[in-house]
């Protein structure tokens, strides 16, 4: 059975949506930096393939893993695909809880497109479509 590795972001600035995607997660901010630095080069990495490449990790394994690769064109359109981030794991927050969630990831760098509240048959559903700073788009629900 096969299970999810990496997600994959293109990037214009690897390191700094690794940052904001890190802040996101509550994960601690990674950085090509030693030992791990060291590692990457005696792999025969150069410092220029680390200045093209970020990682977004959760130290205990249980979190999503996000890479970063540098992109050869700047992003014109819209995803393809994207991530729904909750604001309060495993259950519904309140009204409250999902605008102080989209206030901490503005002020990590997020922009808000638009609030969104609409019925999904018997399923109400309130959440924000959000864009991170390099325009890639994601909901906070």
């Amino acid at each position: 059975m096969a299970a999810l590795g990496n997600i994959v972001f293109y990037a214009d600035d690897p390191r700094a949506l690794a940052r904001f995607w890190a802040g996101v997660f509550g994960y601690p901010p990674l950085d090509w930096e030693d030992p791990l630095r060291q590692q990457l080069l005696d792999a025969g990495l150069t410092p220029e393939d680390l200045a093209k490449r970020g990682l977004a990790e959760d130290p205990e394994g249980r979190g999503p893993r996000l890479f970063f690769h540098h992109a050869a064109d700047r992003k014109t359109g819209r995803n393809r695909i994207h991530l729904d981030v909750s604001a309060t794991p495993g259950r519904r927050p309140t009204r409250e809880e999902l605008e102080a969630e989209k206030d901490r990831l503005v002020a990590l760098g997020a922009t808000v497109v638009r609030l969104i509240e609409q019925d999904w048959g018997p399923w109400p559903e309130c959440y924000y479509q959000l864009r991170d700073p390099e325009g890639n788009e994601f909901c906070l629900q």
